[in-house]
């Protein structure tokens, strides 16, 4: 059975795993029908789950929709997050943006779909380049007074300026990011530069997306019996999701999992969830079937020994660049602390 975290620095009790709505529909040509995905729901929340995550976009509104049919009657249940930003009319100039008059919208119709009168959690879907920050902030304050949202987060922006957004809500008194959604697996690390200190000096739960890599660490490219041309094909290749690195990375993956007699899916997503370090790791997992979802869940059992951890660190690790690198250098460390004190100095 799944336990149960905080959200951020809040009080709202969470499932370790968020369950990822995105292949709920087929509007996009591809996806699961309303009845398989009420069954895989059923299959998340059985196991204890409550935390979903949808987006107004999914489909053009029918992922929200197949939620909110599920939802009748179980809504108080559920932790339901949704986003906004996304175009949902690319002939509207403002049916996209961080901007207010979006944001209400999008509100009122994702609240419309859903079947309910208020939104747990409501993401900004990415930084959009252009509204200001206080604009945004401001917006998500008044939802949140008006009962309409409870909670607010950011998904897919740089780390200065989800830090700027912050720190004014918290001098205005405004409702302030409990959770950052960003992409995060053992192909994506790059985030660990500055996105997760940064959260984690707010208190912010980190809640990646794709920690599967989009089934490349499931074994979908690296066990036996792959046709060498699916490589080329679902929209990876352009992202280096499968290049020669990338499969290296997912081959240690499956390796791992043999040791341990688990899935290569088990072991990439419970590397993800170990990365918290005394903050929590809330990893987004999605499915089109009840057989996927079931299997996901399992990682809830598994457990990397130092070893493993050690391996999959090691062949996944990535540069953080300056001036990360430069402050850690033994030179810098020895002046910014003393040559002969600065192992007996207790950090923070």
């Amino acid at each position: 059975m799944l336990s149960y975290t905080f959200l951020g620095n809040t009080g709202l009790r969470v499932s370790e795993l968020c369950l990822g709505t995105m292949s709920f529909g087929q509007a996009w040509g591809f996806g699961a029908d309303e009845a398989e995905s009420h069954r895989v729901l059923d299959t998340f929340f059985e196991a204890g789950g409550n935390f979903l995550d949808t987006a107004n976009m999914y489909h053009q509104g029918q992922t929200e929709s197949f939620v909110g049919s599920w939802l009748r009657g179980q809504r108080d249940r559920a932790v339901v997050a949704t986003k906004y930003t996304l175009s949902m009319d690319h002939h509207d100039a403002n049916k996209s943006g961080n901007h207010r008059k979006n944001m209400v919208r999008a509100v009122e119709q994702s609240l419309e779909r859903l079947g309910t009168d208020y939104i747990d959690v409501l993401y900004a879907h990415a930084y959009d380049g252009v509204t200001p920050f206080e604009e945004m902030m401001r917006g998500f304050d008044d939802l949140v007074r008006a009962g309409k949202v409870l909670y607010v987060g950011i998904s897919d922006a740089p780390a200065w300026w989800v830090s700027a957004s912050q720190v004014l809500a918290e001098l205005r008194g405004w409702s302030a990011f409990c959770a950052l959604q960003i992409e995060y697996s053992l192909l994506e690390r790059t985030v660990e530069r500055d996105l997760l200190p940064m959260a984690r000096h707010f208190g912010i739960s980190i809640v990646p997306w794709a920690p599967l890599a989009a089934g490349v660490l499931t074994g979908k490219y690296t066990r036996a019996g792959v046709d060498n041309d699916s490589l080329r094909t679902g929209g990876n290749e352009h992202r280096g999701r499968t290049s020669e690195r990338a499969l290296s990375i997912a081959r240690v993956v499956d390796e791992v999992a043999d040791d341990l007699q688990v899935s290569s899916a088990q072991v990439a997503c419970r590397w993800v969830m170990d990365q918290g370090r005394g903050h929590d790791v809330i990893p987004i997992v999605g499915a089109r079937k009840v057989e996927q979802i079931k299997d996901t869940l399992g990682v809830v059992d598994v457990q990397l020994r130092d070893e493993h951890r050690a391996r999959l660190d090691e062949v996944s690790r990535v540069s953080l660049g300056f001036p990360h690198e430069f402050l850690a250098s033994d030179g810098v460390q020895n002046v910014l602390f003393g040559e002969h004190v600065r192992d007996r100095i207790r950090r923070r």
